[in-house]
């Protein structure tokens, strides 16, 4: 049976997307001293419950909670500034998603709020309120290729390499030959193929990844 792949709409994700984002970003969420709180968190000593409806959900949950653990700093500086959140607390488990349901409505104030954060700090762009160990982790990241498993009881090596000739993929003897639209077989593994890391987007919205028929390793 085919599975459906998550997919962003004119709306956003589905309400449990940004709810198990919210979880996540509560359970992985930065602790900072007493001096220098924005936001005051509620109880965050019991690990929140996240469920999944499948692994695109998934892996879409942990990207957006990552994602805005990344500018966790903006984010609540944005929060202050803006008068989103005049008490100045907010319960942990409700950050993310009070903050992406409210862009619509407060839009305006928050367009400004990142504004004057930016000239504060006199930020070319938000890149630079991304910590330097994140930055440079994504770096590393960045230069890796990623590692799909083909799932043989579901397709054979065969078949997916006759599906990704079909996508306009070209094979080549090793990362070495890797110029964008290109893969390789592993070495050492046969049924684990290699691409460049600038493809992952576009490999994950393939059908083989929604039928898991590919599985990022």
């Amino acid at each position: 049976e085919k599975r459906a792949v998550t997919q962003i709409g004119k709306d956003g994700y589905p309400d449990s997307i940004y709810i198990n984002a919210a979880k996540i970003f509560q359970g992985l969420r930065t602790e900072k001293s007493s001096g220098k709180i924005l936001l005051r968190y509620g109880d965050t000593s019991e690990s929140p419950m996240v469920a999944f409806k499948d692994e695109q959900s998934r892996r879409v949950s942990y990207e957006l909670a990552f994602k805005t653990l990344k500018y966790q700093d903006l984010l609540e500086e944005m929060l202050v500034d803006s008068k989103v959140y005049p008490s100045y607390s907010i319960v942990s488990e409700h950050f993310f998603e009070a903050f992406l349901f409210s862009v619509l409505i407060y839009e305006t104030k928050l367009a400004a709020a990142l504004a004057r954060c930016r000239i504060k700090h006199d930020a070319l762009s938000i890149e630079y309120f991304v910590p330097e160990t994140i930055s440079k982790q994504e770096q590393r990241t960045s230069a890796l290729p990623i590692y799909f498993w083909i799932n043989t009881f579901k397709i054979s090596l065969e078949d997916v390499i006759r599906y990704l000739e079909m996508k306009g993929f070209t094979k080549v003897e090793s990362v070495s030959d890797f110029d964008h639209y290109t893969y390789a077989v592993d070495q050492h593994c046969q049924d684990v193929l290699v691409f460049p890391s600038s493809l992952k987007e576009e490999l994950l919205n393939l059908d083989l990844f929604a039928d898991c028929k590919l599985l990022l390793q």
